[in-house]
Order: C-alpha cells, then structure tokens, then sequence
C-alpha cells in the first residue's frame, strides 16, 4: 500500500512539473488545494491507465517497438496522457492536453520526473 501511494505521489508530481512546463497542458482550480486534488485525483487516473492500457498496447506495438529501437516509447507515453486527458474530461477533472506533440513533450517530462522521484521517495520494501 505504501508503494502505490509513493507511486502516485511521484506521477502527481511528475504531472505538476508538466503542467507547469507546458502551456498546452493546463490545470485548473479555484484554489491551491482544489489544485492539488486535483492533481492526485488526475494521477490515479493516470496510474490506471498505465495500468491497465499500456500493457496491452505495449504488447500490440511489440514489432513496432522491435523497429523503431524503442522509440515507439514515447509514441505510446504520448497516447497514455491523451486518453488520461480524455478521461479526467469526462470525469470532470480539469487537467487538459492539447495536441498529440504536447503529449509526446508531456510524456517525456512525466516519465523523467517520475523515474527520478521513485529514485528519490522510498517505496517501503526495505
């Protein structure tokens, strides 16, 4: 349990800097603290969808993976945070993502800063 609550604390993290890197990717809120659940709220949406999604996507895109040395990787990131994007719509979160190259830049600075905060939080398996 610890572990997916570090988890999701870095990729609500992650997400943070996004949002405050990239103009096409915006979060809005009244408050700091409507903000801020937001966020958390947005990261377990996207902790899902990693989840759940991006294994089989991953395994449909094996061959391409193969071709492309793995560059497909970020095509497949990008596409994570557009459906994360699509659904905090439709659940009425307000954290949007314009356009497929925003995405790709988006999804690139999520996985550095999440990798780097897992490295950094602990994760309780000590």
């Amino acid at each position: 349990m610890k572990n997916f609550v570090v988890k999701t604390l870095a990729n609500a993290g992650a997400l943070a800097v996004a949002v405050w890197l990239l103009d096409k990717i915006t979060l809005t809120g009244d408050s700091t603290g409507k903000k801020v659940g937001t966020l958390i709220l947005v990261a377990l949406v996207f902790g899902l969808v990693n989840f759940l999604v991006k294994p089989i996507v991953q395994v449909l895109t094996f061959p391409l993976f193969i071709l492309t040395l793995g560059l497909i990787t970020l095509v497949v990131n990008a596409l994570m945070l557009l459906l994360t994007s699509w659904l905090s719509d439709k659940l009425d979160l307000s954290f949007h993502v314009e356009g497929f190259w925003t995405a790709v830049l988006g999804g690139l600075i999520i996985s550095v800063v999440s990798w780097a905060l897992n490295v950094v939080l602990p994760d309780g398996k000590d």
